[in-house]
């Protein structure tokens, strides 16, 4: 998927209230739109390189850019590109979904996005209509920007090749895996899908060291045969492209 705005580079200050970031840009301080509603742990320090997007075409957007990766740099001065955007992995995801590029999720016809399950909530994604008859397949997808070392420990954040998931506790995130159990036990599929947002992970695990009732939560699910698939994106300047492979997950510790 390629960016649909012009890709600008520049340098982070700081992010704040949650949506927000200023970063420089061409020399001027910007107040750029910072569409990602975890922490950022492990991303934030002063200094570093950003890529914008912008800016937008509607004048009355109250911030013109967005802010779309954040380089680090690990030991070793091994540099990273991180994609941040939370809005994107739904796209890439049915993008590749419907090009069949996902492994375990091909001869789907139909693919619906935010259907409605229950009455207080919304899957991402909905596929119906498989060519072989497979089940209906609910597929929820993650944002993971985060690798650790040792996924009991934040300290190791940017270590190691860990990926994991969540950067924050999420009782959201909890309440979409015991939906996604409720659908298996239903008869149907269910599907966890994390977007690796950074080009440094080996394996997956869920983050101890931040949410420990999501990681034993996410246990028990795929014990319960809700599907887990940490797939990696490719990080370039100007589009993020979803691989045609998983990431093994580690052990429950």
């Amino acid at each position: 998927m390629r960016y649909n705005l012009p890709i600008l580079e520049g340098t982070l200050i700081r992010r704040y209230k949650r949506f927000l970031a200023d970063v420089v840009i061409d020399g001027k301080r910007t107040t750029v739109l910072c569409p990602n509603t975890g922490s950022m742990s492990g991303l934030l320090d002063e200094g570093n390189p950003v890529r914008v997007s912008g800016p937008h075409p509607n004048a009355k957007r109250k911030y013109a850019f967005t802010l779309e990766q954040i380089r680090i740099t690990r030991s070793g001065r091994r540099i990273i590109w991180v994609g941040v955007n939370t809005s994107l992995p739904n796209s890439i995801v049915e993008q590749a979904i419907l090009e069949e590029r996902v492994p375990g999720l091909r001869g789907y016809r139909s693919v619906r996005r935010e259907v409605k399950l229950g009455e207080h909530s919304r899957i991402d994604l909905f596929l119906s209509e498989h060519k072989h008859g497979m089940p209906d397949c609910w597929v929820e997808v993650k944002n993971c920007t985060s690798v650790q070392r040792d996924v009991r420990d934040k300290r190791s954040q940017n270590e190691g090749d860990v990926a994991t998931f969540p950067d924050a506790v999420t009782i959201r995130g909890q309440k979409h895996l015991r939906e996604l159990m409720d659908r298996v036990k239903a008869g149907q599929r269910a599907v966890m899908v994390f977007t690796i947002q950074r080009g440094d992970a080996k394996r997956f695990s869920p983050a101890w060291a931040f949410d420990p009732d999501y990681a034993a939560l996410f246990f028990k699910a795929r014990a319960a045969g809700v599907e887990m698939a940490p797939i990696p994106v490719r990080i370039e300047r100007h589009a993020l492209s979803l691989q045609d492979f998983q990431l093994p997950v580690s052990a429950d510790l």
